[in-house]
């Protein structure tokens, strides 16, 4: 492992192989195609550019030492790679943790694949055009049109410059590139699906391809002690149970993880070995209710949006995302709503070991289909577009125990249209159906949250967004009424609701600046937040007596406070952008540690 190359940890800690050479650092050369007549000048079948860019940071961040913040529609990299001669007759991958937006892999002119999608994971198959002990030119070709409104982008600006809750871009490579090789039959993929109930792990393998009479041994391992195994034939559609002789539950208060180890054997051959873990527990939904372990959960949320000042969407260390989480428990709160973007594995990995609860959510904005007033072409390729990405982000993200909800979007349909034009809420709705069985076909197990805040029309959690100034006027907004049990904006929203559990997961975002601390960053627009407090004493009051509102709701399931740092010009995190506590942060645990009577 070098360990002189930024982020050169393994970045799929669940499913682990010896085989990995990490690309990332400052071998990368790039051009900008402003012109976007690349593919006709050839820019694919160079051998070296004239600039260096440090991957995975993106071109517009400090840390890849470019800080390109206009826009890049197109741009190649370009570096060598060498294939490690022990790799003969070997399946050799090229991967990709994300690159924003769609791309073309080159190795000396060929192309070897193409990939849409900015922040799912990826590889190219290089084994038909690389030999074992030589050395290639890789070209990535990158296409990242990102005021289409076909692609989704999240909180990233549509503007040069920042402005209100939108930020700075990322364009490109923005998580570790590296190479693993492994034998053509081996394993692709294996989904794990806690069964808590039945005290056991349901597995599902898959294969690179199928061949007749592999044998897989997966043994469960509790402290080095084997509890389960199974030794079973193997081909790709086929699953297993396997009980537990012991059991221990994975929760905040106790984030016990079995280890896995999986090994294929063609005959008296072992041809892969791979190690994961997994988290025994369960997530579900009873009326009005979610319950963890069968027992009943209360969110206690931040909002987090995984920028740094320097890496943007990107950490700069592996340190700085177990970092995030550690802040966030300190000051009480037992979970994360993972806001507009696709975290890397390596978080979720932290939020596994520390038993941190997270919901996954798209970085949904930017995509027509969510607001669908751009026209009929417009929003279907939006729509397929985020239909592609959703799958893949469930498909990777589904083994975390950390992970207990899905959003596949936030905020859609403008909440202040009357919603008097048939058609819009007629395309809107049917997107919205089209997500929301797609992720419990896809995972079954976790509720989903169509979109976080509104306008809902198939949900299992009921969530709102509403920021208010005071405690009273939370209390007032967030209160059943008559014919109107749960806040919504609207008569056609407010059809969607079920009885489902009650959730406010946005409310605060409280402008406190301490003095000597903040440095406020006015993004050509000013700096801001949805309040502005002007004391710690102001600012603990405020959060305290809002934090009783919820606590004291009948019937409500949790909250998600904004947020958890400060980004560029939105100035309402508990910590400064640099990650600087405002508070103490025993303070705030004092407060958003409390659990409702």
């Amino acid at each position: 492992m070098n360990t002189n190359i930024p982020r050169y940890e393994y970045p799929r800690p669940q499913f682990v192989r010896d085989s990995y050479v990490n690309l990332n650092g400052t071998a990368w050369t790039y051009q900008i195609d402003y012109t976007r007549t690349g593919m006709e000048r050839e820019l694919y079948k160079s051998t070296c550019f004239d600039s260096v860019i440090n991957v995975p940071f993106c071109p517009e961040s400090k840390l890849s030492g470019v800080e390109h913040i206009d826009f890049i529609e197109e741009m190649y990299y370009h570096r060598e790679i060498t294939i490690p001669a022990e790799w003969a007759e070997k399946k050799i991958l090229l991967h990709f943790g994300a690159v924003d937006y769609e791309c073309w892999g080159f190795i000396n002119g060929v192309e070897v694949g193409h990939h849409i999608g900015g922040s799912c994971s990826f590889y190219f198959d290089l084994t038909d055009f690389v030999k074992a002990g030589e050395t290639y030119h890789f070209i990535l070709r990158v296409k990242d049109e990102h005021r289409k409104l076909t692609q989704m982008s999240g909180k990233q600006c549509h503007r040069y410059y920042s402005k209100v809750c939108s930020y700075t871009r990322t364009t490109g490579i923005w998580q570790t590139v590296w190479m693993e090789a492994m034998n053509p039959y081996a394993l692709s993929y294996c989904a794990v699906t806690p069964d808590l109930d039945n005290g056991s792990f349901n597995f599902k393998p898959e294969l690179f391809k199928d061949k007749k009479d592999l044998q897989l041994q997966i043994r469960i391992l509790a402290d080095k002690e084997e509890v389960g195994t199974a030794d079973l034939k193997v081909y790709n559609g086929m699953s297993v149970s396997i009980p537990l002789n012991k059991i221990h539950t994975w929760s905040p208060d106790d984030p016990f993880l079995y280890d896995i180890e999986y090994t294929l054997s063609d005959g008296d051959k072992i041809i892969d070995k791979v190690t994961s873990y997994a988290g025994l527990r369960k997530i579900h939904v009873e009326g009005s209710t979610v319950y963890l372990n069968n027992e009943k959960l209360y969110f206690r949320l931040v909002l987090d949006q995984g920028f740094y000042p320097e890496g943007l969407w990107t950490a700069p260390s592996d340190e700085a995302l177990k970092k995030d989480i550690e802040y966030s428990m300190a000051a009480g709160f037992n979970g994360a709503r993972l806001h507009q973007k696709v975290f890397e594995e390596r978080f979720h990995y932290w939020a596994d070991k520390l038993g941190y609860l997270t919901w996954g959510e798209t970085p949904s904005w930017g995509a027509a289909c969510f607001w669908p007033m751009q026209g009929q072409a417009v929003y279907w390729e939006a729509a397929i577009n985020v239909i592609r990405e959703w799958q893949d982000y469930v498909r990777r993200d589904y083994n975390h125990p950390s992970i207990v909800a899905w959003s596949p979007a936030n905020e859609t349909l403008p909440r202040h249209r009357n919603y008097e034009e048939p058609e819009e809420l007629e395309c809107y709705s049917k997107i919205m159906e089209i997500l929301y069985d797609l992720t419990k076909r896809l995972d079954p197990m976790r509720p989903c949250n169509d979109t976080s805040g509104y306008h809902h029309i198939k949900t299992d959690l009921w969530t709102v967004h509403t920021y208010c100034k005071t405690p009273e006027l939370l209390k007032e907004t967030l209160s059943a009424k008559e014919n109107a049990p749960v806040f919504s904006h609207s008569e056609a929203e407010r059809k969607a609701y079920k009885g489902q559990p009650y959730i406010c997961d946005e409310f605060g975002g409280f402008k406190y600046i301490p003095d000597g601390i903040a440095k406020e960053n006015d993004g050509k627009g000013g700096s801001w937040g949805y309040s502005t407090v002007n004391s710690e004493d102001d600012f603990l009051n405020l959060l305290r007596g809002e934090i009783d509102v919820l606590l004291e709701l009948p019937d409500f399931s949790g909250y998600c406070y904004t947020q958890l740092t400060d980004i560029e010009q939105e100035q309402n995190g508990i910590l400064t952008y640099d990650r600087k506590p405002k508070v103490d942060l025993a303070k705030l645990k004092e407060i958003f540690g409390k659990k409702p009577l």
